[in-house]
């Protein structure tokens, strides 16, 4: 990377933890949250939860409501807190209509995209965000080697349009 691209702050993949690469690289900070800061906020909506004893099983230990305690695997409802308590807000998305790219209060976009390795022997989601920095929207994805640079916005809009057509589930967040 040149120039301003290598002051872009991108974490890459381990384990399961997409959801924690992916607010660090929203953020573009590698401390905005950590694994411990996560799982507090995943036992905080456990332990908030009116139905929570229908969450116990023999399984509870490692396999919580809302995150795997080894591997991480965050759901969206840890997500969605974790940027709450930062002072954004997230909206899903309606396919209806296109994202406005342009909206001075958009912070970045999150994609929840269906992946199937091994074969399509394992099938799971994967946390991926977007966000436009110093002008330039990047793909900050955690399986990338380095941030993908889109051209322009009509780029983005057909990565997302793509995104959409497999599968994916997109999250927009906002500034308050």
């Amino acid at each position: 990377m040149e120039g301003s691209e290598s002051q872009i702050y991108h974490e890459r993949q381990r384990l399961q933890f997409c959801l924690l690469h992916s607010l660090n690289n929203l953020f573009q900070d590698k401390d905005a949250f950590t694994r411990e800061s996560l799982n507090s906020i995943a036992e905080k909506l456990v332990a908030d939860d009116p139905n929570k004893e229908t969450w116990t099983t023999p399984l509870s230990l490692l396999l919580k409501p809302h995150h795997n305690t080894l591997t991480g695997n965050y759901d969206v409802n840890v997500m969605i807190a974790a940027l709450e308590g930062k002072g954004k807000s997230v909206v899903w998305h309606d396919k209806r209509h296109s994202v406005d790219l342009g909206a001075d209060n958009l912070m970045g976009v999150v994609l929840n995209a269906p992946v199937k390795r091994y074969g399509g022997l394992w099938r799971s989601r994967h946390w991926v965000v977007m966000r436009k920095i110093n002008g330039v929207w990047y793909n900050l994805d955690s399986d990338l080697v380095v941030p993908l640079r889109f051209k322009d916005e009509d780029e983005v809009r057909g990565f997302l349009d793509q995104c959409l057509s497999s599968g994916s589930e997109v999250l927009l967040v906002n500034n308050a």
